[in-house]
C-alpha cells in the first residue's frame, strides 16, 4: 500500500521469518554462532529459548541456510504429536519410503538404516524441532532413545530445540531428566537493545530497498522502542502501522506521533508487564485506504 510512498520495493516490516532480513545484532550473530559450533561438535541436544517474537524461528530458517555442505537438515515445524507421529515426521523429511501401516519396530529400524546411510556419505543429520515447548513428555521421551542411535565415532542424529521459556520448565520433569542432561549447548535469544533499534529500522529498510534520508525521526525510535521492549514482531507491526498512518497523512517521515497510535492501536500493558497483542489497524487502515481513494480521483 505504502512502498511506492516511501521509494520501497516490498513492505519491510513484514512478520513472515524472511532470511534475507535477518538482522545481527550482537546476541542473534551469539545465538547463531553457538548453533554451528554446536552443529560441528556433533554431540549432544541444542536448545534456543525466547520469549514469543523473538525470532526464533528466523534464526532456524538463518542457520539452516548457513550451516553448509555436509549436514542434513530435518525441519519439524509443529512437533506437538505423539511420538509415533514425530518419528514418522521424522522420516518423511529424510524422504524414507515405508509401507503403509508400517509398524513401530520397522519404522525405527527404517530410520536407523538411513541415518547410517547418511552417516558413510560423510552427512550429519540434524533435527530441527521449533514451538518445541509444545512437545508432549512421551514425545521427549522418544527423541531421547534416538539421541542414542550412533556409530563408534559420532552420533547418528544431533538435536535441536526451539521453544518458548516454558520448554524449561518442561524439561524439568523427572520423567526426562536423562534428555535434560544431555543438552551441551544452550541460548536463550532476547530482545533487541534501545540501541539495536535504529540498526534494525535501517536494515530491514536497506533490504526493501530503500535508500533516502531518515525515515523515522529520534522520538519515533525512542516511541518504538519503549512500545516493544525491543521484541522484534512487535517492533514490526508498529513500525508498519506507524508507516501506514505517515503514508495516510501524506507525509514523508514517521514522526513519535504516528508511532504513537501505532503502539496505541497494537499493544497494551499488563499487570505483569507483558505485552498483549489486540485488534490491529483500523483507524490506520482507515486512513491510508482513505488517501489512496483521494489520490486515484
Amino acid at each position: 500500500m505504502y512502498a511506492k510512498h516511501f521509494g520501497l520495493r516490498e513492505a519491510p516490516f513484514n512478520i513472515t521469518p524472511d532470511t534475507s532480513y535477518f538482522f545481527t545484532c550482537p546476541h542473534a550473530q551469539e545465538a547463531l554462532n553457538t548453533l554451528l559450533v554446536a552443529a560441528r561438535s556433533g554431540e549432544g541436544f541444542i536448545k534456543i529459548t525466547g520469549e514469543v517474537g523473538t525470532g526464533k524461528t528466523l534464526l532456524c530458517r538463518k542457520f539452516i541456510a548457513t550451516i553448509g555442505p555436509g549436514f542434513v537438515t530435518a525441519y519439524i515445524p509443529n512437533p506437538l504429536l505423539e511420538p509415533r507421529t514425530l518419528m514418522l515426521a521424522l522420516a518423511d523429511e529424510l524422504e524414507i519410503a515405508l509401507e503403509r501401516d508400517v509398524d513401530q519396530h520397522q519404522l525405527l529400524k527404517s530410520i536407523t538404516v538411513r541415518l547410517i546411510e547418511l552417516a558413510q556419505q560423510d552427512q550429519q543429520v540434524l533435527l530441527l524441532l521449533d514451538e518445541a515447548q509444545a512437545i508432549p513428555v512421551e514425545s521427549l521421551e522418544a527423541l531421547r532413545l534416538l539421541s542414542n542411535l550412533e556409530t563408534e565415532k559420532r552420533k547418528l542424529l544431533q538435536i535441536i530445540l526451539f521453544g518458548q521459556p516454558e520448554l524449561n520448565v518442561r524439561l524439568q520433569d523427572n520423567a526426562i531428566r536423562q534428555l535434560a542432561q544431555r543438552i551441551t549447548f544452550h541460548y536463550h535469544l532476547g530482545p533487541l537493545k534501545r540501541d539495536d533499534i535504529e540498526y534494525y529500522l535501517a536494515h530491514r529498510l536497506r533490504v526493501a530497498g530503500y535508500d533516502g534520508s531518515r525515515l523515522f525521526t529520534r522520538g519515533a525510535v525512542a516511541r518504538l522502542y519503549g512500545a516493544s521492549g525491543g521484541i522484534p514482531r512487535l517492533v514490526n507491526i508498529i513500525a508498519n502501522k506507524a508507516l501506514m498512518a505517515c503514508f495516510g497523512e501524506g507525509r514523508q517521515q514517521v514522526t513519535r506521533r504516528h508511532v504513537s497510535l501505532a503502539a496505541r492501536d497494537t499493544v497494551q500493558p499488563r499487570s505483569n508487564s507483558r505485552l498483549a497483542w489486540i485488534a490491529a489497524g483500523t483507524a490506520i487502515l482507515v486512513a491510508a485506504c482513505g488517501l489512496t481513494w483521494t489520490l486515484s480521483k
